[in-house]
């Protein structure tokens, strides 16, 4: 079977849709090429350039930690396709808004070049709440070996050295790219944070101010504040990873082979802070939401959506469910979830404006429900460290501090606790295959949850860096941990 490409595109079948336009330009710099900004971002903005009959919206995708997504998608021209799944119906599109692949670790000096031509207006970045390497003030870690070569390499070019270092880090890439841009007088630029942290926008602003104050120049750091917009954002569809028989289902449809093809759900939301230095795509046209306020819309998104994501992941892992479909199919879990939401997460929300957050709720676990999109429970599970602070532990503090002690909100950070017991001291089997913890404190976590079984969830807790000072010593939380870990553990260790 033929590749998938510009050349092969007019083999392609019928009934299949896309490209929407093949933009001639490029005027985005995507950090982070993965599934979901290929399901998401990309399409999104394909869309608003076919809206806005405007062409020059083409992006350049950047991989991180290897070569493979450059792989896939160079001989393909950019081209791929998004396999739409819902509980009835599939569907799939090819996607033409990616003009260039690259992987900085090969290609850095192209990717900076890119960043610093006054025709890129935007930068954006799904690298995942890990990629930051922020220390848990939320300042950079200084110790990550990645960020400490970028900000060598910073000092350097600074000093007029032509750029060559490979960038190793999302945050010293964006920083080399942006003093760069400085040094060319390339003008203003808007940089978009899309992922799961909360206040997003900000968060970013304020690592790159302090990656510029250790790294950077005082020039440098008025030219940031003068020059760069960091919008805040809401993400939301589910991106499945993709497996052999999806690609086999999207060859079918296609009649062409791709090794690029991602899927996702139906549903697609994108809320954006209308924040913006200097030109961006007609997003508005494609059905994102142009607001002067994310906050409401991505509280309710982290601690309605993602806390129960989470907490269903650990929950059907530890009862062997391979996905989340299966796990909100569970009477059982499905109670915990609709507990987690209606005792404890809603009392912290404030609505965005027109929403039904109970409506919201049962749309969310009507969406985990779909089993064509076969989000694992191993997936969901992978990176709680990072996760928890974002997803559940506000919810947390927000009840403590009502007076009221979160029940609910509690046997969520319990069923993590037996979860990182069962993948670092015992043999968790999940679809028949045992499951060891994936996580960047993995060796933290295994030091704390080893010993007596009945200390593991007190010891998980006291680890600062996660719970912090307040969390750690709160006797009430730490109780309600304590017990319902026990009751999840102990059917398993009768």
């Amino acid at each position: 079977m033929n590749r998938l490409s510009l050349a092969t595109l007019p083999a392609a079948r019928a009934g299949v849709a896309g490209p929407r336009v093949v933009p001639s330009s490029i005027g985005v710099v995507h950090l982070g090429l993965g599934a979901f900004h290929r399901a998401h971002q990309a399409v999104l903005t394909e869309d608003a350039a076919a809206a806005a009959d405007d062409d020059r919206w083409g992006i350049l995708g950047v991989t991180q930690r290897s070569a493979r997504v450059v792989d896939q998608l160079a001989p393909q021209d950019g081209l791929y396709g998004v396999l739409t799944k819902g509980a009835e119906a599939t569907s799939l599109r090819v996607i033409g808004a990616l003009r260039g692949v690259a992987f900085p670790g090969t290609s850095s000096p192209a990717v900076l070049a890119r960043l610093a031509a006054p025709t890129t207006h935007v930068v954006t970045l799904t690298v995942t709440e890990k990629g930051y390497r922020r220390t848990a003030d939320g300042g950079p870690d200084l110790s990550d070996p990645d960020l400490a070569a970028d900000l060598l390499a910073l000092r350097d070019e600074l000093g007029g050295t032509t750029p060559s270092a490979p960038a190793r880090s999302p945050i010293g890439l964006l920083v080399r790219g942006l003093a760069l841009r400085q040094r060319n007088d390339a003008g203003p630029v808007t940089v978009v944070c899309c992922d799961n942290l909360s206040d997003n926008g900000r968060v970013l602003s304020e690592l790159v101010g302090r990656v510029v104050e250790v790294g950077g120049s005082a020039s440098l750091r008025t030219w940031v504040e003068q020059n760069v917009r960091f919008p805040s954002t809401m993400v939301d569809r589910i991106v499945p990873a993709t497996t052999a028989a999806h690609r086999a289902e999207a060859a079918e449809l296609l009649g062409l082979e791709d090794a690029g093809l991602v899927v996702g759900e139906p549903f697609t939301q994108w809320v954006i802070e209308d924040d913006f230095a200097g030109p961006r795509p007609a997003w508005h046209l494609a059905g994102a939401t142009m607001t002067h306020d994310v906050a409401p819309y991505e509280r309710a998104k982290l601690r309605v959506l993602n806390a129960s994501h989470s907490t269903l992941a650990y929950l059907g892992a530890l009862r062997g469910y391979a996905t989340i479909a299966e796990a909100v199919s569970d009477p059982d879990l499905a109670a915990v979830s609709r507990a987690l939401v209606d005792d404890d997460v809603l009392p912290t929300l404030t609505p965005p404006d027109g929403t039904d957050l109970g409506a919201y709720r049962d749309e969310v676990l009507h969406r985990f429900a779909n089993p064509a999109t076969g989000h694992t429970t191993v997936q969901v599970a992978m990176d709680g460290s990072v996760k928890l602070p974002q997803r559940l532990l506000g919810t947390v503090r927000d009840r403590i501090a009502a007076g009221a002690v979160p029940d609910a909100a509690a046997t969520a950070i319990a069923a993590w606790a037996a979860y990182v017991h069962a993948t670092t001291h015992g043999a968790l089997l999940v679809d028949g295959r045992e499951v060891r913890l994936d996580d960047p404190m993995a060796a933290r976590l295994a030091e704390a949850a080893d010993g007596t079984l009945d200390g593991v969830a007190g010891r998980l807790l006291s680890l600062r860096e996660i719970f912090g000072d307040d969390l750690s010593q709160d006797d009430a939380f730490r109780t309600a941990v304590t017990q319902a870990f026990r009751e999840l553990v102990t059917p398993v260790h009768a």
